[in-house]
């Protein structure tokens, strides 16, 4: 189980790092468009706020990717339940499809990750 939990934790970590690229490099153009919904316009008015947030999620993934490098349940588990509780934030502040898109995959590996330790 402990292999299930790191390959999980990786993904996750793989996740916010395309968070990260999406949101910080490429809000405004088409990827990020179709993610969001907006037009150039909007895009372009909120790339700063979308950049934040791809800070943020660059932040977990380095977490998360320390937390398999130094082989911490520990810091793996603070780390998860980051991602889980932003996903919940983020599904009921700004658009539900996050609870399925972080919420749950961080979930997921935090349940392998507490079953594992």
């Amino acid at each position: 189980m402990h292999t299930v939990a790191q390959i999980l934790t990786g993904l996750v970590a793989a996740l916010h790092v395309y968070f990260l690229v999406l949101e910080m490099f490429l809000w405004q153009r088409p990827p990020g468009r179709a993610l969001s919904g907006f037009d150039a316009e909007t895009a372009r008015l909120t790339a700063p706020l979308a950049a934040n947030q791809g800070l943020y999620n660059g932040f977990l993934a380095a977490g998360l990717i320390w937390a398999l490098v130094i082989d911490s349940l520990a810091t793996q588990v603070f780390f998860l339940v980051c991602v889980v509780v932003a996903g919940v934030f983020g599904a009921a502040t700004a658009n539900r499809r996050i609870l399925v898109a972080q919420a749950l995959p961080g979930a997921l590996a935090l349940g392998a990750a507490l079953i594992a330790g």
